[in-house]
């Protein structure tokens, strides 16, 4: 299986301003419309500027030698992926929870700290411990999200999992040994594809678990150990990002690297 990257070479021919002084008014533009140019030096610009991408193909043996994972032994559906390019969503519907979240613990903390200067020890208390309930209360969500994911996952449950990801260009997943998939229609294929030699249920267990959450958004690091029947464990290091949508947390990127166990 081949996977797609790319590299970008970028040629620039340079002039000297002098000779751009020397050229007529019309002539400038001309070159301003056609080629565009930009000045890099007092003495210097820029002219022409073309970007050369060249793809860069790692061999079979290169992809093989990095993962025995299973599943992608016989993933050539993978191959109509798009690469994993993670960009910023212009729509910000449905952030309007996340900063709610995150001005109330902006008040709140303006308040523990004013009650501190005020000598009010017992408000600073109760504001304190708010602020601590306010940030369990939210770790505890993604957990119960991230438990759903590995749920779906131990099942080969793919309706709940597709109700799990966030819609849109910008989820990603990146499975072990693979390179990088976005968009919400080709990591729900890709899932298909993980699947597609697995008997389930799964064994799945999780170590090490760690929650970080700010506002709508919350990941998770962990230790995934996945048995198939008959199999022995794998491990892999997993990181789950979710986002709090419409009072909901949705997932929209999952990673996991290969490790020894």
């Amino acid at each position: 299986m081949s996977f797609r990257g790319f590299c970008f070479c970028y040629n620039v021919i340079v002039m000297d301003t002098k000779e751009l002084k020397g050229m007529p008014f019309s002539r400038i533009n001309s070159l301003r419309r056609d080629h565009g140019f930009s000045s890099s030096t007092p003495n210097q610009c820029s002219l022409g500027a073309r970007r050369d991408t060249m793809p860069l193909l790692p061999s079979k043996s290169q992809l093989q030698s990095r993962t025995s994972v299973a599943p992608f032994r016989q993933a050539s559906q993978l191959l109509s992926l798009r690469p994993c390019r993670v960009k910023k969503s212009d729509d910000t519907e449905g952030n309007s929870s996340g900063e709610s979240i995150l001005l109330d613990e902006e008040i709140l903390k303006r308040e523990l700290q004013t009650a501190i200067e005020e000598e009010n020890y017992a408000q600073a208390a109760k504001i304190r411990d708010s602020i601590r309930l306010l940030d369990e209360d939210t770790k505890t969500a993604v957990l119960a999200a991230n438990a759903r994911f590995y749920d779906s996952f131990k099942n080969g449950d793919l309706a709940t999992m597709q109700n799990l990801w966030a819609k849109g260009d910008n989820v990603c997943c990146v499975h072990p040994g693979a390179s990088g998939i976005s968009g919400y229609d080709s990591v729900m294929e890709s899932w298909e594809v993980v699947w597609m030699n697995y008997e389930f249920p799964l064994a799945i267990s999780l170590k090490d678990v760690r929650v970080h959450v700010r506002g709508n958004v919350g990941y998770i690091t962990c230790i995934e150990l996945v048995r198939t029947r008959g199999g022995s464990w794998g491990g892999q290091f997993a990181i789950n990002v979710f986002e709090k949508i419409d009072d909901q947390w949705f997932i929209f990127i999952h990673q996991a690297s290969p490790i020894d166990v």
